[in-house]
């Protein structure tokens, strides 16, 4: 049952985002960089468990379009900083309203009492499969 309604949640949160032209990974990274601006790509990979080669390619990506950018750490000219821009915000914040109404759509058939017990038991499911605390944090953060 997760497996399909991850499926089915996956696809349709990918229908909501692509107005914005934006991916899902995208979008998270763009939400973890808003989180913790001026972190270092290498330590905000790892701290996310994302491979190398594909947060490079993100951010090449969300750089050239101006959502992000590289900035030279202040002590070690080899680590790049990253932040986001004035543009990266303002589709972010997009991408959040969208991300926000589309998990209102999906829970409309829960009352929050049930809303909540399920994101606590969710957060015990990726809890058990190591993934990182709060990775469905957004649910929670605008009542």
């Amino acid at each position: 049952m997760l497996s399909s309604l991850g499926y089915a949640i996956s696809r349709g949160f990918h229908e909501v985002l692509r107005p914005l032209e934006l991916e899902p990974g995208e979008f998270a990274l763009l939400r973890a960089v808003a989180a913790s601006d001026g972190e270092a790509q290498h330590a905000l990979a790892e701290r996310l468990h994302i491979s190398p080669s594909w947060m490079v390619a993100v951010v090449d990506e969300l750089e050239k379009r101006g959502l992000l950018e590289r900035r030279p750490h202040a002590r070690d000219r080899r680590v790049r900083n990253l932040h986001l821009t004035a543009a990266g915000k303002k589709l972010l914040k997009q991408a959040e309203r969208q991300a926000e109404q589309f998990d209102r759509e999906v829970a409309e058939q829960l009352g929050e009492a049930d809303r909540e017990r399920l994101l606590d038991l969710l957060d015990r499911v990726a809890a058990g499969v190591e993934l990182q605390p709060g990775a469905h944090a957004a649910m929670r953060e605008r009542r």
